[in-house]
């Protein structure tokens, strides 16, 4: 097909979970013609083919929970799992797969690992390949801020049109990229199901880390922290007591990179949406989707 880039190349990797849930939540709900409900499958159908419509959109994968359980389940049994998740959403998250394939973009279902694991591989796979320019993962997971590298690797709030590049990480979680999963082990993250260290928030886990990185570094004796952090001594006890734990929610929060993903770069090109598109926005009740298309595979 004709190249639509100029100098060099951006590729863009999709938090279909994030998009699914958004949509879920965010558009109108609406049922298909044989009653199901469809309303966040369509939503982000229409979101991925506005995307699509730009020149620099050029190469995309999307990334699935397919089952929302994964290998951390077996490390921490709090960790998240789909109980509590609507089964009207539950429900969409195959046909939300199949409607991103049929539009012809790379779909990445996981199940023993997650979606975020397989966009973190994506990005440190491909920001080294000949004529990238940038990796831009469209999420706005603070997971995902830990794969931010410089302005290569960029995390993408598409729905708030927020662009967050390494200084980006740093001003919003006043660490860097690689300290994330030491800081989301202090903090805790709710939606992961683990709850960090007692006492722990983001601001005396931001000055901590901005000086010593990784947990590792911290030293045991609060009074050589050397920075100004309200409760130092008790936040010190804290950890101590409960390092094992942290080390168990910074291992939950680092997102794996070794995702064996079958798809090279050149499997990322889109090349137009395929025809059973057609068929399928007919059963979900939008017949006038593919319209909006311009590129269709022969």
């Amino acid at each position: 097909m004709t190249q639509r880039f100029s100098h060099y190349l951006k590729v863009h990797l999709i938090d279909g979970t994030y998009e699914l849930f958004r949509n879920y939540f965010g558009a109108p709900k609406r049922k298909s013609p044989d009653g199901q409900e469809v309303g966040a499958t369509v939503g982000i159908l229409r979101s991925l083919v506005a995307l699509l419509a730009s020149p620099r959109t050029t190469h995309v994968a999307c990334a699935f929970d397919h089952v929302i359980e994964s290998f951390r389940n077996k490390l921490y049994p709090g960790y998240k799992t789909g109980e509590g998740i609507d089964p009207d959403l539950l429900a969409q998250f195959p046909l939300a797969e199949k409607a991103v394939s049929a539009l012809g973009i790379v779909v990445w279902p996981m199940v023993e690992f997650e979606a975020d694991d397989a966009l973190a591989t994506a990005a440190a796979r491909f920001k080294d390949a000949n004529g990238i320019g940038q990796v831009v993962i469209c999420s706005p997971d603070k997971d995902l801020a830990q794969s931010v590298r410089g302005k290569k690797i960029v995390c993408w709030d598409r729905r708030r049109e927020i662009v967050l590049d390494e200084k980006g990480v740093v001003h919003k979680f006043g660490v860097r990229p690689e300290s994330m999963p030491d800081w989301l082990a202090l903090v805790g993250d709710a939606a992961d199901g683990y709850p960090g260290v007692k006492g722990w928030g983001a601001k005396s886990a931001s000055a901590v880390l901005a000086r010593f990185r990784h947990l590792e570094q911290i030293p045991r004796d609060h009074q050589k922290w050397r920075i100004s952090v309200s409760r130092a001594e008790y936040l010190s006890e804290n950890l101590e007591k409960n390092r094992d734990d942290a080390l168990l929610f910074r291992r939950l929060a680092t997102l794996r990179e070794d995702v064996p993903l079958k798809e090279g770069l050149e499997d990322l090109e889109w090349r137009g949406a395929r025809k059973r598109l057609r068929h399928l926005c007919v059963s979900l009740g939008v017949p006038e989707l593919p319209n909006r298309i311009s590129i269709w595979r022969s």
